[in-house]
């Protein structure tokens, strides 16, 4: 299955990956409305991490994994893995216990505040690519064919 790739040397920090998540995961799918307008801004299932004070960042996203420990620590079966095998939650059975989140050993998994739900990447189904992938003007994250763990 596709999935999304962090090229490390690549990425510079600039944080387009999770505005363009957060836009795409928003009521207006418009940037400035969903940042500046919308009641609840939605928040990005991608994360730039930025080590050794910032000379080295990468986003971090969902690995879809082959055997996900994020579903096997979810008490309320609210992760499930289609037969494309994309790791989704579906946050109206989700109790927000965050089992998944300490599961998860690449940090992907986050915790919705706002919403008390558990929040991780869903690859973007309504697009041909993650409009993760798409923000990036570096192009250091890719969408290609590959497994995990």
């Amino acid at each position: 299955m596709k999935r999304i790739y962090t090229i490390e040397d690549a990425c510079i920090g600039c944080h387009l990956c999770e505005v363009g998540c957060i836009t795409e995961h928003s009521q207006s799918k418009d940037p400035v409305r969903a940042f500046l307008h919308e009641p609840v801004r939605s928040i990005s299932r991608c994360t730039v991490e930025e080590l050794d004070g910032g000379v080295i960042s990468l986003s971090t996203t969902c690995r879809h994994c082959d055997e996900p420990d994020c579903l096997r620590a979810c008490i309320s079966g609210a992760i499930q893995k289609n037969d494309a095998g994309v790791v989704r939650i579906d946050t109206e059975q989700c109790v927000g216990c965050w089992s998944c989140v300490m599961a998860c050993p690449y940090g992907a998994v986050q915790r919705n505040l706002a919403k008390k739900k558990a929040n991780k990447c869903d690859l973007c189904p309504d697009r041909k690519s993650p409009a993760c992938v798409d923000a990036c003007p570096n192009r250091a994250l890719v969408y290609k064919e590959g497994s995990q763990k």
